[in-house]
């Protein structure tokens, strides 16, 4: 397991293009891109992230994006808003594989109770995606999180389970618990469909700190995921305000290197 960072760390500190630098600086060689607006996908941009990315010889495994700007909207009832949604999928999709990412993470839909959604609409819905990722050489990769469906365990089996196209998985510990969800519950799901992994802390007074800084056990994380044969990365992925210094980045790489993965 190689350890990464996740560019949204520095947000809103510096613009997109600038993080590659930052984040070769603190010693990382490898990790997730976040997208913050629609122009950081158009193709002009896209080859401007390239020239970075090249320059400072940075793999992007996976391409992370705001979210809420679009993706439950990729559910709506009104179609010409699904529509218009699935147009910026496809873009983003388009700009995942020109950036050699593996895959792009994926929040989804709104929470709501399982029981009342229409799960087969949910589900053609969730196969067109998977179909359009898989066409332009990547995943898509459904993360845990606490605001969306994907938070729900019943409904991360129903699409495992019963999804026609491949589909990957993102496991984010600081989104589990937010959930009150033990992570190791979404990674027996996710199982060896998991692909990324978000690493993070948090105590009793903070839900996302620096790994390393607060009560989560990784011990049992870990383990799980060695008997996974689990070869993805461990993304660190934390807001801005859960360090003072770049340089705790750093100290937190050595920590899971050192101290987690021997």
């Amino acid at each position: 397991m190689e350890v990464g960072i996740s560019s949204a760390c520095f947000y809103p500190d510096f613009e997109l293009e600038k993080s590659f630098k930052i984040m070769k600086e603190l010693d990382f060689n490898t990790g997730e891109l976040f997208l913050n607006t629609y122009y950081e996908y158009s193709d002009d941009f896209v080859k401007k992230l390239i020239e970075e990315k090249e320059k400072n010889n940075f793999n992007i495994k996976s391409v992370h994006f705001f979210s809420s700007m679009y993706e439950p909207y990729l559910f709506d009832q009104y179609e010409r808003r699904r529509k218009d949604s699935l147009e910026v999928f496809k873009n983003i999709c388009k700009a995942t594989n020109k950036l050699g990412a593996f895959s792009y993470t994926f929040h989804g839909m709104r929470k709501q109770e399982f029981n009342t959604i229409n799960k087969k609409g949910i589900l053609d819905i969730y196969n067109e995606l998977a179909y359009i990722a898989r066409e332009n050489n990547i995943y898509l990769s459904q993360e845990n999180v606490s605001w969306c469906m994907s938070s729900d365990i019943e409904f991360l089996k129903y699409l495992k389970n019963n999804i026609k196209y491949d589909i990957k998985f993102t496991c984010d510990i600081k989104q589990a618990y937010k959930s009150n969800e033990n992570p190791l519950h979404y990674i027996d799901i996710m199982g060896r469909d998991l692909i990324n992994f978000h690493i993070n802390d948090r105590d009793e007074k903070s839900i996302c700190l620096l790994p390393g800084k607060g009560r989560v056990n990784y011990k049992p994380i870990i383990e799980k995921l060695k008997t996974l044969d689990y070869k993805g990365p461990l993304i660190i992925e934390v807001y801005r305000d859960n360090f003072k210094t770049y340089e705790e980045l750093k100290d937190v790489k050595d920590f899971i290197e050192k101290k987690l993965l021997v």
